[in-house]
């Protein structure tokens, strides 16, 4: 693998937009005010009216294992800790121009749609705070209100306006992905946000297996689809990876994505590129030594949007068959890259969607 020497080796995902009529929110309740509260000296508060139910948005942004599908910048999010409703986690992101890691924690407050959180980036040497406010309006609308509190441990003028261009982009882009969710979804179809795991015995080791995953650049020489596989280093542990596929007319296209790797036990993919009719994918894959032998299980979160898929499958094709269709394909790519392994994969055995 080779290192590149900056880790803006594609732009960064999502383009940020002007607020739609940004004004002063109102103050609703807040769960950990406190927090609030200590984040720093410098504000920020921004809102949203989005055309959606308040509780379908509330989870969305509840729910942290599925931000890595749904906002473009978040490559993967690992919860440490669960303790009645708070969370302690870290987070990779891609912003200002590079990865960055942030360890943290939020609390969510279902009865008042509310979340508070706390997070710190030593790379950034930045402390930010806030909360997540979801206040129902009629016609099915929702004012999303965004606050941040943040400070800069430098304490100079020119980080303080660093951390203020990453939380301006950050805020544009997640109220722009709230808006793309609620866009797809379907009075009475299934959300199109969902997850699903596969869990696929192993021969050999697990370590075995997780290597063959982690040395993408080899790709290229050990699968027939693959035509080229590059892997640039970002940050120890991450790195971006290329690869053009060959599909089955003998077409090629390329696909883009980052990943953090835990040697040797788990590896979490985000895709920049997706396929029709995905427009949002993150994997995570783990390998463990079990008492049955060993075990590679890989959890999926896809963004379906529907008109895509009825371009893809057909008009009459039902959401369920759609989620079947989805998690047939990502399992046969997942079991042609676990197949070049010297030790073969048993029959997958499945979890239940969600």
């Amino acid at each position: 693998m080779t290192r590149h020497p900056h880790p803006a080796v594609w732009p960064r995902p999502g383009v940020s937009r002007p607020l739609l009529n940004p004004r002063a929110a109102r103050r609703i309740g807040d769960p950990a005010s406190a927090a609030f509260r200590s984040g720093g000296p410098h504000r920020t508060e921004r809102t949203r009216v989005i055309k959606a139910a308040p509780g379908s948005l509330y989870r969305t942004v509840a729910d942290v294992e599925r931000w890595s599908a749904v906002f473009p910048s978040v490559v993967h999010v690992r919860s440490l800790e669960r303790t009645g409703r708070g969370e302690r986690c870290e987070l990779w992101a891609w912003e200002d121009g590079g990865i960055t890691t942030w360890t943290g924690s939020q609390v969510a407050d279902p009865e008042r749609l509310a979340i508070a959180f706390s997070w710190t980036s030593e790379q950034l040497t930045a402390t930010v705070s806030g909360s997540w406010h979801f206040r129902g309006l009629p016609g099915e609308r929702t004012e999303v209100i965004l606050r941040d509190r943040f400070r800069a441990g430098s304490g100079d003028p020119a980080g303080e306006d660093r951390i203020r261009r990453i939380l301006d982009r950050r805020g544009h882009e997640q109220f722009d992905a709230l808006v793309r969710i609620a866009s797809l979804a379907t009075a009475g179809a299934p959300s199109p946000v969902f997850s699903f795991t596969d869990s696929f015995p192993v021969t050999g080791t697990a370590v075995e297996h997780y290597d063959v995953m982690r040395r993408a650049d080899l790709w290229a020489e050990r699968l027939p689809h693959v035509a080229r596989s590059t892997v640039t280093e970002l940050l120890p542990g991450v790195d971006a990876l290329e690869l053009d596929i060959i599909g089955a007319e003998g077409l090629a296209r390329r696909t883009r994505s980052v990943r953090v790797c835990q040697d040797p036990a788990w590896i979490a993919h985000k895709e920049l590129v997706t396929t029709s009719p995905l427009v949002g994918h993150s994997s995570v894959w783990t390998f463990t030594e079990g008492l049955g032998g060993p075990l590679v299980t890989a959890r999926h979160t896809v963004v379906v949007d529907p008109a895509a898929a009825a371009g893809t499958y057909g008009d009459d094709v039902p959401p369920d068959a759609v989620r079947a269709e989805v998690r047939a394909t990502l399992r046969r790519t997942g079991l042609a890259v676990l197949g070049c392994a010297p030790s073969p994969v048993r029959s997958p055995r499945t979890a239940k969607a969600s």
